[in-house]
């Protein structure tokens, strides 16, 4: 209230001035007339002095006097006529008293609306005390899977083919505790189920079952499950998992963008800007974290007092809309040009730039689609070596080297492993037969193959990777509506698991059917 009653006094006080400078009587300032009479009146004085010294006859004196007089009085006129009180024109002064009150009174309503009364002055000392006040008083990990679980609800009830391979597999584990593949399948499928808090246990039981020769990529997923079940909030103990990722790989791409996370969260947008952005820069492997980035770093920049700020250009690692749209008015034989040249830019980048093990799965599994089986066990061979020290991009690459997919040992361990229902890749005699076929035909085998996984998933569901690689399939042979379809049907299907949705919300938006 009294930031409101100084102001209002402050305008007041500011209009007055402004109306009293428009309506009071201003006298005029001395002419040149009042100096004549005022010289008039001194010849006068100095007629006198001069009549009595004798200098002048009085008929001479009478004449100049008469003269210096009615001079005197035609000066005296002047000055008079000159000194009345000049003002405005009243229709002018109307127009200027009700143009400072629009200006007042738009002040006042501007202010309403964009400004902020009662609220406290921000310096940098205690913004930064702010920032270390939210960083210190976040909840726990317990604290914060509690209130997210109020938020999410209740998580929907999962196939009974899949629950009833997750009791075999939480069996065999408990049965195994020292089973590091079991473990890393458990700590997975349980976060597909939406169970986060057995997800990041699973997880820590495997890093700690592995020691020393836990990775940072380890250590990054505990992070990510941790704050995947705390709601999206990085806690203190999710960031420890982080911080120990980056020790061990300070270029872990997971870990850096959930710290860059932490520091928006905590009022520090100026750090995560720092972070972000050397993602964006620096080479930086593409991944689903690149998409909430991009959305966010311009916001970040303006925090950071960064206000020209450009967001590097993306490195082409998909087909754009544009691509898309031509591919779908293509002849076969230019749709597989294409595709061959997608393949080909995937390669040379691999080759300069590296990437991440999806993209090598990636590049082994067109390779051997488009036939050229020789040269896409070349590229695992070389993958080995790359990924020598992460077992689990290694052996996501040899599936798809090998053409198998992910199995999950769910059985006891005298049964027979059993495995989830997943779309199996094509057979050595398929990768004959297509290094066999004409263009036309080997178009029609993919096409076969893609719809055979969409058909799959919208009949009985699927991962995260398995969607994504549907979009991006069916957008990549120009049917894009479909790929539309595919993606509204993955975002009711994973509805609830945040970390899949922005996988295939990534696959979707490259591919140009993201809304």
């Amino acid at each position: 209230m009294l930031f409101w009653t100084l102001t209002a006094a402050l305008v007041a006080f500011v209009a007055l001035l402004f109306v009293l400078a428009l309506v009071r009587r201003h006298p005029a300032t001395a002419t040149a007339a009042d100096y004549d009479v005022q010289v008039y009146r001194d010849q006068l004085r100095d007629l006198e002095r001069d009549l009595t010294r004798g200098v002048m006859s009085a008929e001479e004196a009478e004449r100049t006097r008469i003269e210096i007089s009615r001079r005197m009085l035609e000066a005296d006129r002047a000055a008079q006529k000159a000194a009345r009180p000049s003002e405005a024109p009243r229709a002018a002064t109307v127009a200027v008293l009700l143009g400072l009150a629009a200006l007042m009174g738009g002040s006042f309503w501007l202010y309403q609306r964009l400004g902020a009364a009662g609220y406290a002055d921000q310096p940098i000392a205690g913004r930064f005390e702010l920032a270390n006040d939210l960083y210190d008083s976040r909840p726990s990990q317990d604290d914060a899977e509690k209130a997210a679980e109020v938020q999410r609800g209740p998580m929907p009830t999962p196939e009974p083919q899949f629950a009833e391979l997750m009791e075999r597999l939480r069996k065999a584990v408990s049965e195994r505790p020292n089973d590091v593949q079991g473990l890393a399948l458990l700590a997975r499928n349980e976060a597909n189920m939406g169970n986060f808090r057995a997800s990041w246990q699973a997880q820590r039981r495997l890093i700690a079952l592995r020691g020393d020769a836990a990775t940072a990529a380890d250590y990054a997923q505990l992070g990510e499950y941790m704050t995947v079940a705390a709601g999206g909030l990085v806690t203190k103990e999710a960031e420890e998992a982080f911080a120990t990722a980056l020790d061990k790989d300070p270029r872990d791409a997971l870990s850096r963008y959930y710290i860059g996370l932490m520091m928006a969260q905590n009022a520090r947008g100026d750090r995560a800007f720092r972070i972000w952005d050397a993602m964006l820069r620096d080479g930086t492997p593409e991944g689903p974290w690149m998409t909430p980035i991009r959305a966010n770093i311009e916001q970040l920049a303006w925090i950071a007092g960064e206000t020209s700020y450009q967001m590097p250009q993306e490195n082409g690692r998909g087909p754009t809309a544009e691509d898309m749209q031509a591919a779908a008015q293509m002849s076969p034989e230019e749709r597989q040009q294409m595709i061959r040249g997608m393949v080909e830019q995937l390669n040379d980048r691999l080759a300069t730039e590296g990437g991440t093990a999806a993209d090598w799965a990636k590049l082994i599994s067109s390779l051997r689609m488009l036939g050229e089986e020789e040269r896409a066990q070349k590229i695992w061979t070389e993958a080995q070596g790359l990924f020598a020290t992460a077992p689990d991009d290694l052996e996501r690459i040899r599936q798809a080297a090998e053409g198998e997919v992910a199995q999950m040992p769910m059985a006891a361990p005298q049964a027979p492993a059993a495995q989830a229902p997943m779309m199996p890749g094509p057979s050595a005699e398929q990768m004959q037969s297509a290094a066999e076929m004409t263009p036309e035909e080997r178009q029609q085998m993919i096409e076969g193959m893609v719809d055979g996984l969409v058909d799959r998933l919208t009949t009985e569901g699927g991962a995260a990777n398995e969607w994504a690689r549907a979009i991006s399939s069916l957008a990549t042979l120009g049917k894009t509506d479909r790929a539309a379809e595919v993606y509204a049907a993955a975002q009711t299907a994973l509805a609830g698991d945040e970390a899949a949705l922005a996988m295939v919300k990534g696959a979707a938006e490259a591919a140009g059917v993201a809304q």
